[in-house]
């Protein structure tokens, strides 16, 4: 009687273990995955933070657009603007002579 009972609390340890292990593991991978995530915001949110520095004055944005674009930027009037669906849409030969 006493083997079957030193049999069975063995077992049941066994298994218990057994559970734990595979319980810890599924935790590490949640630890994982929810630490990657966290470094993956922080990156995005110290590109967005370079970005507001940057880019956070209107003086700023006009300093950036004398320096980098001089005059490349041209009014459009709205009736001019196409909205495209598809790329079949595009007239290429029209946009070459807008470009020329």
């Amino acid at each position: 009687m006493l083997r079957k009972i030193f049999i069975i609390i063995i077992l049941l340890l066994i298994i218990s273990t057994t559970y734990i292990k595979n319980y810890t593991k599924k935790l590490d991978e949640k630890i994982f995955e929810v630490k990657e995530n966290i470094n993956y915001l922080i990156s995005i949110k110290e590109l967005v933070q370079l970005e507001n520095d940057y880019l956070s004055s209107p003086s700023k944005l006009l300093d950036f657009y004398n320096i980098y674009f001089d005059n490349e930027l041209n009014y459009t009037l709205r009736k001019n603007i196409e909205i495209i669906n598809d790329i079949n849409q595009i007239n290429f030969e029209k946009m070459n002579k807008n470009e020329q």
